[in-house]
């Protein structure tokens, strides 16, 4: 007896004329439309947010500090991430499928591991700059050089890029997980596996940096909520100007700490859940479901972009420096050495 029903819809595959080919994820033309406005968003304000900051720091000389310098460093990172990263997740994302090659997929796992490395380790430096800065101000030019910042650095991008390419590039991450690799691969996907040894290790290399930040920063709030008592203590009464002076300095140092610290919090909200997730997937056997994961690494991926906006909302020297580089006045002679404080 014949069946009225028509015949299911063949899935289509990322490459129709290749044996193991991965199946396309079929998304309706206005949902990927979405995905993609999304997606490219996030990258495009990742590279020219990040951009933005880099040029405003390395052009103005008002802005070559030690913490600045760090700032510029962790925009880099941030920056590689929109350039070398995002875009070709986001089309991993929305169609399902890995277009860019085997070997570019080994290239884009290890740019994605080395740059969020970076990230953590510089976000952990700046907050002890920061504690030294709010503790003693006066003392702070003396004790976090420019040297010193340029060791933080090296270290936080060597190490970075020594372990992610060490890990993900030999494919250590995969050991013992050969069968599963095996069952899952298909021509024109591009998944890292992790073992349950490295993703604990992973999670380590996280957690030291951001147990670093969260205690530097409860010291800071502490020690500016006593400096805030104690100038209102002294409000009423006659200050010297070398105290008048301190006051002001640590005014202005407690503000920068909590507009990085609010960068910090967005790190820990955006990436937290992607390691969380992570460890468990490692130790219950890969169960997260491809949008789950999907939506936690976009999460994290989106901390790229969030450092501009968010130090265009706290900082008026960047939003100064973000017009002049706009509006092309940087080209002019002697535009680095124009103020960007002036009211």
């Amino acid at each position: 007896m014949g069946s009225d029903l028509p015949p299911p819809a063949a899935a289509e595959l990322c490459f129709e004329n290749l044996n193991g080919s991965c199946v396309k994820i079929s998304y309706s033309p206005g949902i990927r439309l979405i995905l993609y406005i999304v997606f490219c968003f996030g990258s495009w304000l990742a590279v020219f947010g990040n951009l933005l900051v880099i040029i405003s720091i390395l052009h103005f000389k008002q802005l070559h500090s030690p913490t600045n310098l760090l700032i510029a460093s962790l925009a880099c990172a941030d920056f590689l991430v929109g350039v070398t990263v995002m875009p070709f997740s986001a089309v991993r994302s929305v169609e399902g499928c890995w277009y860019f090659g085997e070997s570019y997929c080994k290239f884009h796992t290890c740019f994605d591991g080395s740059f969020c490395f970076a990230s953590m380790f510089h976000l952990g430096f700046i907050s002890l700059d920061r504690y030294i800065a709010v503790s003693d101000p006066l003392l702070y030019p003396t004790r976090f050089t420019t040297s010193v910042s340029g060791i933080c650095i090296s270290f936080s991008w060597l190490f970075s890029i020594v372990y992610s390419f060490t890990l993900y590039g030999t494919g250590a991450n995969e050991a013992g997980l050969e069968e599963l690799v095996s069952a899952l691969t298909c021509v024109g996907g591009c998944q890292a596996a992790v073992n349950q040894s490295w993703v604990l290790v992973n999670f380590l290399l996280f957690s030291i940096p951001t147990l670093v930040m969260i205690i530097v920063y409860s010291k800071i709030f502490f020690i500016a909520k006593q400096q805030a008592r104690k100038m209102e203590s002294m409000s009423n009464k006659t200050v010297g100007s070398s105290d008048s002076y301190k006051d002001r300095v640590a005014r202005r140092e407690r503000k920068a700490a909590r507009t990085l610290g609010i960068a910090v919090i967005a790190f820990l909200v955006s990436w937290l859940p992607y390691f969380i997730d992570s460890i468990i997937d490692a130790f219950v056997g890969f169960i997260t479901p491809t949008y789950i994961f999907e939506i936690i690494a976009w999460v994290s991926y989106y901390n790229s972009a969030m450092n501009p906006l968010i130090y265009a909302l706290f900082y008026p020297w960047f939003r100064k420096a973000m017009k002049l580089i706009i509006t092309g006045q940087v080209l002019r002679e002697n535009s680095s050495t124009m103020n960007l404080f002036s009211v």
